[in-house]
């Protein structure tokens, strides 16, 4: 995301110096939102095992921080948590971006790939979270934003997989509102339709794209930065009485 883009949002003062960790912000949304919250004048931290354009788009942007973690590796996310810690103080923003929406057939389903699956898309949201609390806490509160998907909803096909876990965010996001919102920490999550980035694009044809706008309500393909929009309201202190709730960025997708 280029500075004229970043130039497009509201500004929040209410998150200038914060500190914030993105898990999964190399590239696609999980950038554009690195990217939104540098603008904002944040300290941003983000993990991704995608070396290259990790350490590329934290040369391109003021106040960002790159770090490589296998957010499957439990242990790694947290080890990766306590030394940002040490180097930056503790966060004031999570946002559970990581995911991977890979195809797959139920009957090819493997025990493995079950669990590398869930690990992918779900166990590391919580673990995150579970990271980052104690000295949230100490801040006097902050934000946990978990990304879900609209796909579970729509009950697409080759998905079985990825919409099991992204079902089960939206009712973490709920448990872990209710358990952390006696320390001022809020838990929201957002559920982005299909979002235009490169990885969707293999997924779908001229006409695929085609079906997708004429099955929303508003005929427009989602961008990486609306999805980041949202994400600065609910950290930001405008956002300070959204909690336990999902928030839709879908366009409309019916």
């Amino acid at each position: 995301m280029n500075k004229s883009e970043q130039t497009q949002y509201a500004v929040y003062p209410s998150l200038a110096g914060k500190n914030v960790l993105v898990t999964g912000g190399a590239t696609g949304i999980g950038a554009a939102i690195v990217a939104a919250f540098a603008g904002q004048g944040a300290h941003v931290a983000f993990l991704d095992f995608n070396d290259l354009a990790g350490a590329d788009l934290a040369r391109d942007l003021t106040g960002a921080r790159f770090r490589h973690c296998d957010l499957r590796n439990v242990a790694e996310l947290e080890r990766t948590v306590r030394a940002l810690e040490s180097e930056m103080g503790g966060f004031d923003v999570l946002v559970n971006n990581a995911a991977n929406d890979d195809r797959h057939r139920y009957d090819e389903v493997t025990a493995d790939y079950w669990d590398e699956r869930m690990a992918t898309n779900l166990r590391h949201q919580f673990f995150a979270a579970q990271a980052v609390v104690p000295a949230m806490r100490a801040r006097g509160g902050g934000a946990v934003i978990n990304l879900g998907s609209v796909s579970w909803h729509l009950g697409m096909s080759e998905l079985v997989l990825y919409q099991t876990a992204k079902a089960g965010v939206e009712g973490m996001t709920r448990a872990l509102a209710r358990d952390l919102g006696g320390d001022n920490i809020r838990v929201t999550a957002i559920v982005p339709g299909n979002v235009d980035t490169p990885r969707q694009k293999q997924w779908y044809t001229p006409e695929g794209e085609a079906e997708i706008l004429q099955a929303q309500c508003l005929p427009r393909r989602i961008q990486p930065r609306d999805v980041a929009a949202l994400a600065l309201f609910l950290a930001s202190d405008d956002g300070a009485l959204c909690s336990g709730h999902e928030y839709f960025v879908d366009a409309g997708w019916r």
